[in-house]
């Protein structure tokens, strides 16, 4: 039987194999002084299926969270989402159209989407971006350390609030 938004020629690749896909190329393309290094995650609280409260206690940076999503050494968002980055030629088709993302969920909701997707799904090809407790396959350079700050992630979901359309 052929699932909803599968080629039918082709085997939908496994979320084991598409997660390793995702981390090898952070891996094999990260700057490694972009890794956060925060030395302790910040705490957070988790209300009803969001973060409600910044990371930060800040507003992040739209502009900043923008370059984020685009870098794919950093954030490596477009592997496999689209979105309204006309610039970009290569965009990923496995996840979500992050276009009018903060017209489908909240500040909170997307935060922790991007801090812990798995929590939320845990067949999610989605890393946890501020998470480094309970995963498994990460690289040596990965451990104990976030993919992004707090900092960092407050900028992404400013950026993504914007996404109204």
């Amino acid at each position: 039987m052929q699932k909803l938004g599968s080629a039918p020629s082709r085997r939908k690749p496994s979320a084991d194999r598409i997660a390793g896909a995702v981390a090898a190329a952070l891996l094999v393309s990260a700057d490694f002084t972009a890794i956060a290094d925060e030395g302790s995650l910040r705490p957070y609280t988790i209300v009803r299926g969001s973060i409600p409260a910044s990371l930060t206690g800040a507003a992040g940076d739209p502009a900043r969270g923008r370059a984020i999503v685009l870098d794919r050494r950093l954030g490596a968002c477009l592997l496999c989402h689209t979105g309204p980055f006309p610039e970009e030629r290569f965009q990923g088709t496995l996840a979500p159209d992050l276009s009018g993302a903060g017209s489908r969920w909240s500040e909170g909701q997307l935060r922790l989407r991007l801090v812990d997707a798995p929590r939320l799904n845990p067949d999610t090809i989605m890393p946890p971006y501020y998470r480094v407790d309970g995963l498994t396959r990460v690289g040596s350079v990965w451990r104990e350390k976030p993919i992004l700050t707090a900092e960092q992630i407050e900028d992404v979901v400013a950026f993504l609030s914007t996404l109204r359309d």
